[in-house]
C-alpha cells in the first residue's frame, strides 16, 4: 500500500508522544493534531487532549472532562504537558524564533511574537513541526530566541526542559548527541541525506547511514484515512 509523505509526517509526529503516559498533548497545526489523536487511539491511550480552551476531549472531539485554567497552568509548569509547536527559525541547539525576522529593534518581518514559548520550553517537553524544511528555517543563529535551546539551559536549572524531536516534510531530527546539537535521526522515504543537508543552514550531526522513518501499520493508515482525516486535508499541508 502506498504511503504519502504527509502520512509519514503524521506517523513521525504521533511517535513524539510515544511513552509519555498521562500528559497533556499540545499539538499546533493539522499534522501534529492528527499525530496526537492517532497516538491516543493506538499506543498512547492515556494521552490527554484539549480543545485549547477549558475542556478535555476525545479524538473525535466529544467532551470527556473539564480542565480549569489553574489546573492547565499546573500541567504547563510542572512538566506534565508536551507541545508540538511551529518555528519560523530553529538553530542547531533547538533555539526557536516565532517573533521577528531581522534585528528585533527594526525587524524586516514581524511574526507572532514570543507568546508562551519561553515558559513552554523551560517547563515541559517541546517538539517542533516544520512543514517546509529550508535554510530559511534551519539557521546558524536565530534572530530572536523565543523557545529555549539546549545551549541556554545550565545543567540542572530546568529539570523539565526537553526537545524530543523536530519533524519536517523531509525528515525527523533530534538532539541525541553529546553536545545536544541537532542530529538527523530519520529520513522520510524518497528523501536523501544530501537533500536534508542542503536544506539546512548548519552542519547536522550524524553520518550518512540514516534510517527511514518507520512505516505506519495497516491499522494506523486506516485510522488516518477513514477516521481522523477522511477528506485528505493532510495532503494539502505537505507537498
Amino acid at each position: 500500500m502506498t504511503v504519502s509523505r504527509a502520512e509519514y509526517c503524521v506517523i513521525a509526529c504521533a511517535d513524539a508522544w510515544r511513552g509519555d503516559g498521562e500528559v497533556l498533548a499540545g499539538p499546533m497545526g493539522l499534522i501534529p493534531s492528527l499525530g496526537a489523536r492517532l497516538a491516543r487511539l493506538t499506543f498512547s491511550p492515556d494521552l490527554l487532549l484539549t480543545d485549547g480552551e477549558a475542556l478535555l476531549v476525545r479524538p473525535d472531539g466529544t467532551v470527556e472532562g473539564w480542565l480549569p485554567y489553574r489546573d492547565h497552568l499546573a500541567l504547563v509548569t510542572g512538566g506534565r504537558r508536551h507541545v508540538m509547536m511551529g518555528a519560523s527559525q530553529l538553530d542547531r541547539y533547538g533555539n526557536q524564533n516565532i517573533s521577528c525576522i531581522g534585528d528585533r529593534s527594526r525587524p524586516l518581518r514581524q511574526l507572532l511574537g514570543v507568546r508562551g514559548a519561553p515558559v513552554n520550553t523551560l517547563n515541559h517537553p517541546t517538539s517542533y513541526w516544520v512543514p517546509r524544511h529550508s535554510p530559511r528555517v534551519f539557521v546558524e543563529r536565530v534572530d530572536m530566541v523565543c523557545g529555549i535551546g539546549y545551549d541556554r539551559v545550565p545543567p540542572g536549572s530546568a529539570p523539565f526542559h526537553r526537545i524530543p524531536r523536530v519533524v519536517t516534510d523531509l525528515a525527523v531530527l533530534d538532539f541525541a548527541t553529546p553536545d545536544r546539537s541537532m542530529r538527523l535521526a530519520s529520513l522520510h522515504p524518497g528523501v536523501t541525506v544530501e537533500q536534508v543537508r542542503a536544506a539546512t543552514g548548519f552542519p547536522l550531526a550524524g553520518g550518512d547511514d540514516v534510517p527511514y522513518t518507520r512505516e505506519p501499520t495497516a491499522e494506523e493508515l486506516r485510522i488516518i484515512r477513514e477516521v481522523l482525516d477522511p477528506d485528505g486535508a493532510r495532503e494539502r499541508e505537505v507537498r
